[in-house]
């Protein structure tokens, strides 16, 4: 009987005298197996229906919604929902459930001028027993409770977390909008420098928030969906990106962004203009102007962010103002990076002429793209910066 319960003992790691012992380690390490490689290529053109789903093959994807809500008293409040899915660089030959061939990170916010700065909060998971993941033939990603997903012609956002939460439907009003021809928005002048990209502006918001422990409040709105992934995203020599999306009132959009070096060089621009008569055209480069105007240094980060602008696009000219200047996220807790993303409004002789959002990335430090990649030296001193939208 005792030698039975010593048996016992030894099979559940405890020994004789009831210390715990260090759990044997396998006989070899598991080995590593080399991902697929995908690229982005004319000779296969985004489409619709599959590009609503998941690309799991690409090592970099992410879903993106945002928008200007108010409340029943009239009041402004910008909203943020992106997720990210992370292919690791390689992957473990184990069939377990376990294994992280997939990362999830998820990030939101809320940014209410009556509270002066982003309420945000973050979620990180690996892929498998149901607590996150994306699926390939619609648009539905997830962690936990968090979610974007495709419902009847629009979507729903959930984000359930201690400072902010929010129940959001989605309506689509206009058809998706392919970032560049056949969907393909060149990053650089070297072609690898690429992703499949697509934006759904204009669609009308319905739903509920809670901000820290108040009650849920109605709001309304409207709001921009991106979808991007690819396999090289930053072009050599790029520390980071400015990026704005704009739903204009007279019913068109504008997507503008630009590539920049660590000297603050623009090494890539473009961008894409559906007029509200739904013709689309596509600026390069020379049909763009971005010009900082004002700038806004954070407190708590040291970084130093360009809030308004002025921009031309083709023959439209407009500034636009942010909603507060103090819209920086600390996504520390997830991807690790820290970076600028506000609501902004687009003004032109004093009126608006439309609102969106605008992102700033790359300002403390350069960006690294993906897990298990060469991290890059910093600009300067600053936060550690690894992904943003």
């Amino acid at each position: 009987m005792m030698a039975k319960k010593w048996q016992l003992l030894a099979i559940l790691g405890i020994s004789a005298q009831g210390v715990v012992l260090a759990a044997p380690l396998p006989p070899n390490i598991l080995p590593r197996l080399p991902t697929p490689a995908a690229t982005v290529e004319s000779t296969h053109p985004m489409r619709f229906p599959n590009a609503f789903g998941s690309h799991p093959r690409f090592p970099l994807e992410w879903w993106y919604i945002t928008g200007w809500l108010k409340n029943s008293g009239g009041s402004p409040i910008g909203f943020q929902l992106t997720f990210f899915r992370l292919r690791m660089a390689e992957i473990w030959a184990n069939p377990s459930a376990f294994n992280p061939r997939q990362i999830y990170f998820a990030q939101a916010a809320l940014g209410d001028p009556a509270i002066g700065h982003l309420l945000t909060a973050q979620r990180a998971a690996r892929a498998g027993l149901g607590l996150a993941g994306a699926k390939r033939d619609t648009s539905r990603v997830w962690i936990n409770r968090w979610q974007l997903c495709q419902q009847g012609q629009g979507y729903i956002a959930s984000v359930h977390a201690r400072r902010l939460a929010y129940h959001l439907h989605l309506f689509t009003i206009q058809p998706p909008l392919p970032e560049g021809p056949e969907g393909i928005s060149q990053k650089g002048p070297n072609p690898v420098n690429a992703s499949y990209y697509y934006s759904i502006p204009q669609l009308r918001v319905e739903g509920e928030i809670r901000i820290r422990n108040h009650p849920w409040q109605k709001v309304s709105g409207h709001a921009w969906l991106d979808h991007e992934w690819s396999s090289a995203y930053l072009p050599e020599g790029a520390v980071g990106w400015d990026w704005t999306g704009i739903n204009l009132k007279n019913g068109g959009a504008l997507m503008l962004f630009r590539m920049r070096g660590a000297n603050g060089s623009v090494l890539w621009q473009a961008g894409t203009w559906r007029h509200a008569s739904g013709r689309v055209q596509y600026l390069p480069g020379s049909a763009i102007t971005m010009q900082p105007l004002r700038h806004w240094q954070s407190p708590e980060s040291g970084n130093r962010y360009p809030v308004v602008w002025k921009i031309r696009a083709g023959s439209l000219g407009f500034t636009i103002r942010p909603l507060m200047k103090n819209q920086e996220f600390r996504a520390t807790r997830s991807t690790g990076n820290i970076y600028w993303e506000g609501a902004v409004t687009a003004m032109r002789a004093g009126h608006s002429i439309g609102s969106g959002y605008l992102e700033l990335t790359g300002y403390g430090e350069r960006l690294h793209m993906g897990i298990g990649g060469k991290r890059r030296k910093p600009t300067h001193a600053g936060p550690r910066t690894i992904l943003a939208k």
